[in-house]
């Protein structure tokens, strides 16, 4: 388990409730834990110590400079560097996880390396890379969120943008207290349906909510699915989620991604090229201006490529994480001046 003792600090007050018998209800995210003393959250990294909650803070599992392609963010200032940084645990619990030996910690694994640094050191290093944002991501960044803020707060003073990378399943006082810190914010939608959200550790619910509520701060949202085989590449259910995602704003873009076997999930296939062009093709048809298919370089035709909704002009074109030209131009289409949505100065 995390030496919680040497990194942590008592929770932002916004993000928590004093309730009976020394017990705090946290409001980091959705799963508005209730935590008696001696306890911990679900995430397994907020905790109750005497009546006070805490949570982590001083420390990073991992930082690196990464293109915002890699997010993915196709629509905020494309080919540029961030400054990616993480921590330990999560709410959920998938079987699917990419970064399982980080985000599982007290649940399947020990914790590994923790860096002990200060938010002026995540600071400097984004300005050392070159970097024109930093990120919090390879875990979920909403059970961290006051050492997020205390980063982010910094770095907008030195006039980097920042954003989060997240499973979206955030509560109405998180939102209201990271979007004036936060330019940008990707929200996993996992699917649409109830069944797999309980067996991930969730509500779909909470996270159409947060979708909806994000974009309603003004925060460039964009959102992302990993299809998988079996799981949520069911035409009808993909054809759902786009609907929603309209429903909300026909600028969101939506990645689809493919899946490849990882954690508890080694023996289910990767996802092959033709479904992930069939679910664009269903979020085209469903309205949505901007419909990716990622992970696969290369391999999905020119649906990596950004394209003017108005007359089709490909305005930015892409291979893997890389842009291979941007010819937006102030926010428009080079050719017919359609405005393309999107953070891009």
């Amino acid at each position: 388990m995390l030496d919680q003792k040497l990194y942590r600090r008592p929770a932002d007050t916004a993000l928590s409730v004093q309730e009976e018998n020394g017990a705090v209800r946290c409001l980091a995210c959705a799963q508005r834990c209730l935590v008696r003393p001696g306890k911990r959250g679900i995430c397994r990294v907020r905790y109750n110590e005497d009546g006070v909650l805490y949570a982590p803070f001083g420390y990073v599992t991992g930082m690196a400079p990464d293109p915002v392609e890699k997010k993915p963010f196709y629509h905020f200032l494309p080919g540029s560097v961030t400054l990616s940084f993480g921590m330990a645990g999560c709410n959920f619990h998938c079987p699917h996880c990419q970064n399982w030996q980080i985000s599982q910690i007290g649940r399947t694994c020990e914790p590994g390396r923790m860096i002990p640094v200060v938010p002026e050191d995540l600071v400097t290093a984004a300005r050392r890379v070159g970097a024109r944002l930093v990120v919090s991501t390879y875990n979920e960044p909403l059970i961290t969120a006051e050492w997020a803020l205390a980063i982010f707060e910094l770095a907008r003073a030195e006039g980097l943008r920042c954003a989060m990378v997240s499973n979206g399943y955030a509560s109405r006082e998180s939102i209201a207290r990271l979007s004036p810190v936060v330019d940008a914010y990707k929200i996993d939608l996992k699917g649409f349906d109830e069944r797999h959200y309980r067996q991930f550790g969730g509500r779909l619910q909470p996270v159409l909510d947060s979708i909806a509520a994000w974009w309603a701060t003004g925060t460039w949202v964009e959102v992302v699915t990993l299809v998988i085989p079996g799981v949520n590449d069911d035409p009808g259910e993909l054809r759902a989620l786009a609907k929603f995602l309209y429903s909300v704003s026909p600028d969101i873009p939506w990645h689809v991604t493919a899946f490849h076997p990882a954690f508890r999930m080694t023996d289910t296939r990767p996802t092959p090229a033709a479904t992930l062009q069939t679910a664009r093709k269903i979020g085209l048809e469903e309205g949505l201006r901007y419909v990716y298919a990622g992970n696969l370089p290369g391999g999905v035709d020119d649906a990596e490529h950004t394209r003017c909704p108005s007359c089709g002009t490909v305005v930015v074109q892409r291979y893997g994480f890389r842009v291979l030209a941007n010819e937006i131009r102030e926010g428009r289409c080079p050719k017919c001046r359609n405005p393309i949505a999107g953070v891009w100065d």
